[in-house]
């Protein structure tokens, strides 16, 4: 027992070490806030700094900035870590295009009204090789034209698991005609991460970067 004790410790200092040794600041991490004031690595408790260190070990790789909903993770720790480890789950491993994962996200963010995610994400969405005619349609709450059958497959999905709460037998055959029933839980997942982080951002209120433009308008 008395080992086991030591072995985790060990491993909880390696953790810190990781962090120091990379100077982390809130300059460094980019933490913003709205109502949540953005912490510096020196005020975090040791589970919060265990879920920096974790994120920087993590799939994301190191990274310098946490910009996007780990200041607010951060002031329920515990929770947080289990939310950005599934959070980074959600897309390296799925079988869903990059395109198609960030158009999920983009239609979860215009449900959300989240202006920080569709900025991101919608922006994302189109790198990846989303048409931007699809993409403006999305931000202005229509149903967008010219659509290929498996970018219909996921629109069509997830708008009717946002907006009815269910899915067609219809929509639910196209998605496992296009990307089986693995496609299907990876979307859903993407969805309902991303519907956690809108939700955490949009009660923090979270401010735009300075580059970032408020694109999402009121829909009527």
């Amino acid at each position: 027992m008395r080992f086991k004790l030591l072995c985790i410790g060990a491993l909880g200092l390696i953790g810190i070490s990781l962090a120091v040794a990379q100077g982390l600041k809130t300059s460094d991490l980019n933490l913003r806030g709205g109502r949540f004031a953005p912490l510096t690595y020196d005020q975090m408790t040791p589970a919060q700094k265990t879920m920096i260190d974790h994120i920087l070990a993590g799939p994301r790789g190191a990274r310098t900035s946490l910009d996007g909903p780990f200041n607010v993770y951060l002031r329920s720790p515990e929770m947080g870590d289990k939310a950005q480890d599934f959070g980074a789950s959600t897309r390296p491993t799925s079988v869903l295009p990059a395109k198609l994962s960030e158009l999920a996200v983009a239609i979860t963010a215009r449900y959300w009204n989240s202006q920080y995610v569709w900025a991101v994400h919608g922006n994302g969405a189109k790198r990846a090789g989303m048409s931007a005619a699809i993409m403006d349609a999305i931000a202005a709450g229509k149903r967008p034209t010219g659509m290929q059958p498996d970018e219909e497959a996921v629109y069509n999905f997830s708008t009717e698991l946002l907006n009815t709460k269910q899915v067609s037998d219809a929509t639910f055959a196209a998605m496992k005609d296009k990307f089986g029933e693995h496609g299907i839980v990876d979307l859903i997942g993407v969805i309902c991460y991303y519907q956690l982080v809108s939700a955490a951002l949009n009660v923090d209120r979270y401010p735009l970067a300075p580059a970032q433009t408020a694109d999402l308008k009121p829909l009527k």
